[in-house]
């Protein structure tokens, strides 16, 4: 099965680096996308992480084969959700973090290498109280590379 993805990158529901920036708390060398494709509020969202050799990861995962770590994956995955979530509500974030209670359904299918764009794919399953339900694909060159059904809590800092 292969995927597609929006086109354009100056479409009404696109931002970059700037703006994800502003709504993830993540930062160097965390922070695992690069820019928003497309989005539609409670329903879905499209970004990608461009992977280079240049990732502090690939000097030891795994020498002479670097092999991006299926958790950081993972990671992206759960990070294009919150952007999700975040950008689907009118809750102010500065005083709250999103983190993730659960993964569940967690498959990996192809291995993600240095030069790949990893196409990330969210989409809403549901939304009760605190918590959020999404489902999570991961493709590189429009191959399932990884999904996950991912659960999330929106969480007072001062709580923690």
């Amino acid at each position: 099965m292969t995927q597609s993805t929006p086109n354009s990158t100056n479409s009404p529901n696109s931002f970059d680096i700037r703006k994800i920036l502003g709504l993830l708390p993540h930062r160097y060398p965390f922070l695992l996308v690069d820019r928003v494709l497309d989005f539609t509020p409670n329903q879905s969202i499209v970004a990608y992480k461009n992977v280079t050799l240049n990732e502090p990861f690939f000097q030891g995962h795994f020498p002479g084969m670097p092999v991006m770590p299926g958790v950081l994956i993972l990671e992206a995955m759960a990070q294009t959700g919150g952007i999700l979530v975040i950008k689907s509500t009118d809750t102010t974030i500065e005083d709250k973090l999103f983190l993730f209670t659960g993964m569940e359904k967690v498959r990996f299918r192809k291995p993600v290498y240095p030069g790949d764009r990893l196409e990330l794919h969210c989409s809403l399953i549901r939304h009760k109280l605190k918590l959020w339900k999404m489902e999570g694909k991961a493709y590189v060159d429009g191959k399932l590379a990884a999904e996950a059904e991912m659960t999330a809590a929106i969480m007072n800092k001062e709580e923690m």
